[in-house]
């Protein structure tokens, strides 16, 4: 009897993390992700990517955005399946995104007027960027910045200095 020889079969090799996707991805819990989907498309100019709607039909179990060269990633509340839980259903968010947009003034202002509350109003800032703060609809916090100015270390720690002296005055 002749032996036959098994081609090996090349695999494709596979990234650890996908084309696209950064090493670390936003993931926001919710509550009416599909409402916060079409919120963050409309204000945040968000590309969606990928949509999976619970056993429901209404829920949605994980959904993918691109806004600008990030992904951020969302789902509703799911007790039972998972922890987390929406910054409205805490009464307050651990945590902040922080995006930079090509016009930081067109899109707080759209921001604004698509009903974010301020936390932060737009300044020019000590590090160099045009920066503000607002809080969404479904209570997740973002920074928005267009950078404007690169700013020397040295220049860097004296104007938080200054910036902080202020502060300090204020209180």
């Amino acid at each position: 009897m002749k032996k036959t020889k098994k081609k090996a079969v090349a695999k494709k090799r596979v990234t650890p993390v996908p084309k696209g996707y950064h090493t670390v991805t936003p993931y926001l819990t919710v509550r009416d992700a599909a409402q916060a989907i079409d919120f963050y498309k409309r204000v945040f100019t968000a590309k969606e990517l990928t949509r999976m709607p619970g056993p429901d039909g209404k829920s949605i179990v994980h959904a993918e955005l691109r806004i600008g060269d990030s992904v951020v990633m969302l789902s509703d509340e799911m007790p039972g399946m998972s922890t987390c839980r929406a910054p409205t259903s805490l009464g307050g968010t651990t945590v902040a995104l922080f995006l930079y947009v090509p016009n930081v003034d067109t899109t707080f202002k759209r921001a604004v007027d698509a009903g974010c509350k301020v936390l932060r109003p737009l300044a020019d800032m000590f590090w160099g960027d045009r920066y503000g703060q607002i809080e969404d609809p479904f209570g997740n916090q973002w920074g928005l910045a267009t950078h404007k100015e690169d700013v020397t270390p040295k220049e860097m720690k004296r104007r938080a200095q200054v910036a902080m002296a202020q502060t300090a005055g204020k209180n």
